[in-house]
C-alpha cells in the first residue's frame, strides 16, 4: 500500500549535531553555538535538510544535558539565547531546519519544579514528580535504573522515595498530573513560536507509568529488575501523545521523532501513524540491540559483532510492517550508540571507507527518514580508548562499578573490551575537522579526548578526495531528493535472500521505477547471480567498476530499471 499524501519530512535527511563535540569557537574545549554557526555551510554542502541538536538547555551536565534545570535557557557553555536565535536565523537562511531535543520524561533535580516538589507533600509542585512511601523500610519496588542501581532515591527531607529511571539527579516527571503536562506543552509552544522546526523527544514512550507499582522479575545475577518492560509503552501513552499533538503539533508545522526503546512494530504503527495524530516517526532500538549480551545481568555490554541474518530480519520486519501504515526513522548510530563503521562494518584502514559506504547504501535506500550522525559522513570510528579514565560517560562508569567492582560478575580486562566496543563516548569524541592540533575542534584540551586516528580521518581530507565517504553520502542524499521511488517505493526483500549469511538484496518499487540494492556485508570475495533486465543502469556503487556477478569486500551497488 502506498500512501496518498506526502509530507515534507519524508524525503528529508537529518544531520545530528552533538553540540559539545561539534566545534569550539571560544577555545574552552567545549563545542558551542557559534561553532555550529561556523559549520552550517558544511552541513548544507552535504545536502542535509534538518539539523537535530542534542540538548542545549541549562543543565548541571550530570548526563551531558539530558538533565535539564531550565527549559527556557541555553546552557552557558554553549552560549546564550541570542546566540541560538542567530543560529536559527542563519540556518533558515540556508534552507536548513532546526530540530530541538525535548527531554520531558525527567528533569534535573536542580530544576525549580523539583526544588519546589522536594519541599513536601503540600507544595503545589509535589505531584510534578513521582513520590512513594518506603515498603518495609526499603525502595517501593525492585526496579533498576537504566544507569545501574535502584531506580528509587530516598529523600531525607520528606521521608519518601522519588523515581529516577536514569541518574539519581534525573527525577521522573509525573505525566498523570495534567498541570505538569500543560507546563510541558507551554514550553514546546514557546520554542515553536520562536521558529524551531521540530522536536526529537527523548525516551518519550516511558512517560506513561504503570497504574500499579509492583516488583519486576529478576533474571539470574540481577539485583534489580529490568525496568523497560515495566514502564515502556504504558497504558496512557497514546492518550498523552494525542493530547500533546492537539496542544502543540497541530498549531505548528513541526517534524517530530520519538525515541521509543522497547517499542514493537504495533506500538510504532500507532505512534508514527500517517494520520498525524501523534508523532511523525519513532526511533526503535531493535537493530541496535542485537549485539547485547545473552546474559541479562550484563545488559548491552559485550563485544560480539552482529550477523547479517539478524540485521536483515530486523530491518525487513520494520520496513514491511510500517510500509504504508507509519513512517520509519533510519539510523545506524547516534550520540548513544558506538560508531557504525566499527560496529556493523570494519574500521580496519583497509576496509573502513568501503564498509562505511556499504552501510550508507544499505540504509539510505530503505523507506523512511535517514539520520546522519556527525562524523558518520566521513567514516569516523570508535575511539578504542584503553583506560577507564579516558571515558567520561556516566553509564560507562556506573556499569563498570556495578559489574566489576560491586557484583564481581566480570573481570576488568573483559569489561574494558566491552566498553571499547559499546561505550557511548565512542560517538562523543570531538568532530575531526582536519589534521591540526585536536583535529581542528579546539585550540584548548577538549572535554573528551580526540580519536587518535584524526590525522587520517578528517573533513579536510574527505573534501579533498572525490572518492571519499563524504561525497558518497552527498550523492545518496541527492538521489533521495531526486528519485520519488526512494520515498514512496514499496520495500521487498529479494526472494531467496532471506538467509544468505553474507549478502543483503532488496528492491524498492513504485509505478515508474525499480531499484535493486545489493550489499556484501563481509570482507569476502563472493559470487552471486541475480536475474536483472538488460536495460538496467548502475545508479551508485562504492567501486569504480562493475564485475557483475562478482562481489568484492563490502561492495554495494544499486541498479535502476
Amino acid at each position: 500500500m502506498t500512501q496518498a499524501k506526502q509530507y515534507w519530512w519524508q524525503n528529508a535527511v537529518v544531520y545530528q549535531v552533538y553540540p559539545r563535540s561539534f566545534q569550539d569557537s571560544n577555545n574552552d574545549g567545549i563545542g558551542d553555538i557559534q561553532g555550529i554557526i561556523s559549520r552550517l555551510d558544511y552541513i548544507k554542502k552535504l545536502g542535509a535538510d534538518i539539523i537535530w541538536l542534542n540538548p542545549m538547555y541549562k543543565s548541571p551536565n550530570v548526563d551531558n544535558g539530558y538533565d535539564i534545570s531550565d527549559y527556557r535557557s541555553i546552557q552557558p557553555d554553549f552560549g546564550s539565547l541570542d546566540d541560538f536565535k542567530v543560529l536559527l536565523k542563519q540556518a533558515h537562511k540556508l534552507g536548513l531546519k532546526i530540530m530541538m531535543d525535548l527531554v520531558v520524561n525527567h528533569s534535573s533535580d536542580e530544576n525549580k519544579w523539583f526544588e519546589e516538589s522536594r519541599k513536601g507533600p503540600e507544595n503545589p509542585y509535589r505531584d510534578y514528580y513521582i513520590w512513594r512511601d518506603p515498603v518495609d523500610g526499603h525502595e517501593p519496588t525492585n526496579w533498576g535504573s537504566y544507569f545501574s542501581g535502584s531506580a528509587w532515591k530516598f529523600d531525607e527531607t520528606s521521608g519518601q522515595y522519588y523515581l529516577h529511571l536514569f541518574a539519581t539527579k534525573q527525577p521522573d516527571l509525573n505525566w498523570e498530573n495534567p498541570k505538569l503536562r500543560h507546563s510541558v506543552y507551554d514550553i514546546m509552544n514557546w520554542w515553536a513560536d520562536m521558529g524551531i522546526d521540530g522536536f526529537r523527544m527523548d525516551v518519550i514512550n516511558l512517560i506513561s507509568k504503570p497504574a500499579k507499582y509492583q516488583d519486576g522479575k529478576l533474571a539470574d545475577g540481577e539485583r534489580y529488575a529490568n525496568v523497560e518492560p515495566i514502564v515502556a509503552n504504558g497504558h496512557r501513552e497514546n492518550e498523552f501523545l494525542q493530547e500533546m499533538h492537539q496542544n502543540v503539533m497541530a498549531k505548528h508545522d513541526l517534524v517530530t521523532v520519538g525515541e521509543a526503546p522497547g517499542s514493537s512494530v504495533k506500538d510504532a504503527e500507532q505512534y508514527a501513524n500517517l494520520n498525524e495524530t501523534e508523532l511523525n516517526m519513532v526511533f526503535q532500538f531493535e537493530h541496535v540491540s542485537l549485539d547485547g549480551n545473552p546474559k541479562a545481568a550484563f545488559g548491552k555490554w559485550d563485544d560480539r559483532h552482529v550477523t547479517l541474518n539478524e540485521v536483515r530480519n530486523s530491518l525487513s520486519k520494520w520496513q514491511t510492517n510500517l510500509g504504508g501504515n507509519a513512517w520509519n526513522s533510519l539510523y545506524w548510530n547516534n550520540h548513544d550508540q558506538p560508531r557504525a563503521v566499527s560496529r556493523f562494518g570494519n574500521d580496519d584502514p583497509k576496509y573502513r571507507v568501503k564498509s562505511a559506504k556499504m552501510l550508507a547504501t544499505l540504509l539510505h535506500f530503505l523507506q523512511g527518514t535517514p539520520y546522519v550522525y556527525e562524523g558518520e559522513e566521513i567514516g569516523m570510528t570508535n575511539a578504542h580508548f584503553k583506560q577507564l579514565a579516558d571515558y567520561q560517560d556516566l553509564e560507562t562508569h556506573n556499569s563498570y562499578k556495578q559489574l566489576v567492582t560491586d557484583d564481581k560478575l566480570i573481570d576488568s580486562a573483559t569489561m574494558m573490551k566491552y566498553i571499547e566496543f559499546h561505550s557511548r563516548d565512542n560517538a562523543r569524541t570531538p568532530m575531526q575537522w582536519d589534521d591540526s592540533k585536536n583535529a581542528g575542534f579546539s585550540d584548548h584540551q577538549p572535554w573528551l579526548k580526540v580519536n587518535q586516528n584524526y590525522p587520517e580521518v578528517n573533513v579536510k581530507q574527505a573534501l579533498a578526495d572525490p572518492d571519499s565517504v563524504f561525497y558518497y553520502y552527498q550523492k545518496l542524499i541527492k538521489l533521495r531528493h531526486e528519485l520519488p521511488v526512494i520515498t514512496d517505493g514499496k520495500y521487498e526483500l529479494l526472494s531467496g535472500n532471506e538467509s544468505d549469511p553474507d549478502v543483503y538484496v532488496y528492491t524498492r518499487k513504485n509505478a515508474d521505477t525499480t531499484l535493486f540494492v545489493i550489499v556484501n556485508f563481509t570482507k569476502k570475495q563472493l559470487t552471486r547471480q541475480y536475474e536483472l533486465p538488460d536495460e538496467k543502469k548502475l545508479l551508485i556503487s562504492n567501486y569504480d567498476d562493475d564485475l557483475q556477478d562478482e562481489l568484492r569486500p563490502y561492495e554495494a551497488k544499486v541498479y535502476q530499471f
